[in-house]
């Protein structure tokens, strides 16, 4: 899961807009001294869906729903069927990375439809069209320094190793400094708190929030995305883990935003 949510955010902003990200598969050196093979290999892709990893390879057709579809036209009938519109995806995302208010989020799913700036200001009860038309306008400058800082941090570049900040997943419901912490960091705080260097289980349930969020984080990588749990399965799952408290772990899971699940808990998976 965490790898699913490094490669969202590390993503191009255009493989972020059509929901997947080309993955051109590397010749091994044994088939690239075949010139023809090394040919095909070079051009030999797999269209990756960035919401749940669903891999769709370049060359196999794919039957959905009485359709046949080549691997790229599969990796968008499949984002569709599964997973909606991606402008909700995203505007989801937004949100709860604390990146828009609810009132942006409002407005931009009302532009996005195409409705025009009056009857926008008659369902949001925004008073009059200029006072939409100035929302529309601090967004469009909110656009413009987005750009400005993706140039910058790209020219800054990124830290590898040890001093790399550990990325935020997706599901989280509010971003702070509670997931501040670096590989090194997290690394530590996992041979602290599980046995066998954190292959085992759980020896103690931190009282500090951002060790908290390392231990979580490290424990819902055994949830598999795209899987539905029931509440049994996960506290089978989650005994392994600290069967002295394995009811908090499950708490702090929801409300992480690593896993959801069903109003009445019949039901759990991982947040994507």
């Amino acid at each position: 899961m965490l790898d699913l949510s490094k490669k969202f955010w590390e993503a191009d902003l255009s493989d972020i807009r059509r929901g997947y990200y080309i993955d051109v598969q590397k010749q091994t050196q044994s088939l690239s001294q075949v010139p023809a093979l090394a040919s095909a290999l070079a051009s030999a892709k797999s269209y990756v869906c960035l919401i749940c990893g669903a891999v769709f390879e370049k060359g196999i057709i794919y039957p959905m729903e009485g359709v046949l579809y080549e691997a790229e036209r599969a990796v968008q009938a499949h984002i569709a069927a599964e997973h909606g519109s991606l402008f909700e995806y995203l505007l989801g995302v937004a949100a709860s990375s604390g990146g828009i208010t609810e009132l942006q989020s409002e407005l931009l799913r009302q532009f996005h439809q195409g409705t025009d700036d009056a009857e926008i200001a008659k369902l949001l009860g925004q008073g009059s069209t200029s006072t939409v038309r100035n929302h529309r306008f601090k967004l469009r400058e909110k656009e413009k320094q987005a750009k400005v800082y993706l140039a910058l941090m790209s020219l800054v570049g990124k830290q590898e190793g040890a001093d790399a900040l550990v990325g935020v997943h997706r599901g989280a419901k509010m971003v702070d400094e509670r997931y501040v912490f670096t590989e090194k960091e997290k690394e530590q705080i996992i041979h602290k708190y599980f046995e066998d260097n954190g292959q085992g289980p759980l020896i103690d349930w931190p009282s500090k929030e951002k060790r908290r969020v390392a231990v979580v984080q490290h424990i819902s990588a055994k949830f598999e995305p795209g899987r539905q749990y029931t509440e049994k399965e996960v506290n089978e799952i989650l005994k392994q883990v600290y069967e002295l408290d394995y009811v908090i772990l499950r708490r702090y899971l929801i409300e992480y935003g690593f896993l959801d699940r069903t109003r009445d808990g019949s039901s759990y998976w991982v947040k994507l």
